[in-house]
């Protein structure tokens, strides 16, 4: 690869990508956009006759950086993991989580399994296929939620901590259920064909003949245990050095470091993938005295180059052109099935939490937003989907992320104006 090749589209992605982010924040929206907007920009030079700038060594080489800035952000969303405030929240957010995971996947999994059969989707019909497409709606992304509570007054409130609790949970979720989704044995099975219902009583009496890779499970759990095990000892070796480097740069170097050998022994060893080990290696972190320390640090690292390029390469390599057109109406099923999903499965666990009618609908249109790990689903599953995908996961992106707080500031006006009302009285009367 020739690494001049990638210099000029590097350049024009850190600068477009960064220009429309700062941008997008003064809208109160989330930076994950303005760089996908300016990726889809970017791309847009691929259809200039004779053009040089996107060619096969500039775009290898904004996937190699694309690959680091991935694991990046699943280690920061680790390090953002706040157990305590999950323990707080306790039961309300793990029932939230639970129906917010399982409600989207279902439908996602069912609208691909009939699809698939149906013959609209032009892909092979596959189980493990119809699986991931379920598996890639699982993912909530609460960046734009959190902000938009915060204007509000409500990110601290009970429905505020237990939308922001689930998310941290729903992420926990997700990418266990990746971790086993990519698990399974494509090769060998999970290749039945989903033709009725039939199916799924076969399926629950054992008698499709689907391999469902009992090692690659066994491995996850092994992984899983090695990690509990390990991470106790690390948790100790790095409370010591924040101890004892208190705030020095050499913490969040060593914690990079423990990042990517997480991530390494994950894909290599025990065929889990490599984001869950850099998930997993930032939770473990997230305990740490230098937490926020460390997370800022690794965030401005993976800022500078990494993490704009991840997602401006997603929008640079869609094809829009390239979609067939039985694929639309299943695309157009998939978001409805994740904003639907996401809405109902939170909002109604969360009336049966106790929480008002006002509270429940905001919670559920809390959660419905996707960002950053439904992408990074999307790319580590894109031996398994159709790739066309890809352009729909953006849609919903798009869509969620623009809604949720024009709704959020709807639902919680009358409350903003009742608690303006109150806190002037109480002026009034300390005043007299």
């Amino acid at each position: 690869m020739n690494y001049v090749s990638v210099l000029l589209p590097l350049a024009l992605v850190l600068f477009l990508c960064k220009f429309l982010a700062v941008n997008c924040r003064k809208f109160g929206l989330p930076q994950v956009l303005g760089y996908l907007v300016g990726g889809l920009l970017l791309g847009l030079i691929k259809f200039i006759p004779n053009q040089n700038i996107f060619n096969d060594n500039s775009n290898a080489g904004l996937g190699f950086l694309a690959k680091i800035g991935v694991i990046l952000i699943m280690f920061s969303a680790g390090l953002e993991t706040d157990l305590k405030q999950i323990k707080v929240t306790g039961f309300k957010a793990i029932c939230i989580t639970i129906a917010g995971v399982i409600i989207p996947m279902g439908l996602g999994f069912l609208v691909a399994s009939l699809m698939l059969d149906g013959g609209i989707v032009n892909i092979k019909n596959n189980y493990l296929e119809a699986l991931s497409y379920g598996c890639i709606l699982t993912a909530t992304s609460v960046s734009v939620t959190v902000a938009t509570l915060k204007e509000l007054g409500k990110l601290n409130s009970p429905m505020g901590t237990c939308i922001t609790s689930a998310a941290i949970l729903d992420d926990i979720i997700g990418v266990v259920v990746l971790s086993i989704v990519l698990g399974l044995d494509a090769s060998s099975g999970l290749g039945g064909e989903v033709k009725d219902l039939s199916f799924f009583v076969d399926l629950f009496y054992s008698k499709c003949h689907i391999d469902l890779s009992i090692a690659s499970i066994l491995s996850i759990g092994l992984y899983f245990v090695i990690f509990i095990i390990v991470g106790i000892l690390f948790s100790k070796l790095f409370s010591f050095l924040a101890k004892k480097y208190d705030h020095h740069r050499r913490i969040p170097i060593f914690s990079l470091a423990f990042c990517f050998a997480y991530a390494w022994f994950a894909e290599e060893l025990f065929g889990v993938a490599d984001i869950t080990g850099a998930f997993l290696a930032g939770m473990l972190l997230s305990t740490n005295r230098d937490r926020n320390y460390i997370d800022h640090k690794a965030d401005t690292f993976s800022t500078l180059i990494f993490t704009p390029v991840f997602f401006a390469n997603i929008g640079i390599n869609l094809e829009f052109g390239a979609i067939d057109p039985k694929f639309i109406l299943f695309g157009i099923l998939f978001i409805i099935c994740g904003l639907v999903g996401k809405f109902l499965g939170c909002g109604f666990t969360a009336k049966a939490c106790g929480f008002s009618w006002k509270e429940s609908l905001s919670v559920g249109v809390g959660m419905m937003v996707r960002a950053e790990v439904a992408l990074v689903c999307v790319d580590k599953l894109k031996d398994v989907v159709n790739p066309q995908i890809t352009t729909f996961v953006v849609i919903l992106i798009l869509i969620s992320s623009l809604t949720a707080p024009i709704f959020l500031k709807q639902l919680n006006k009358n409350t903003e104006k009742e608690e303006a009302v109150v806190t002037n009285n109480n002026k009034m009367e300390s005043s007299k």
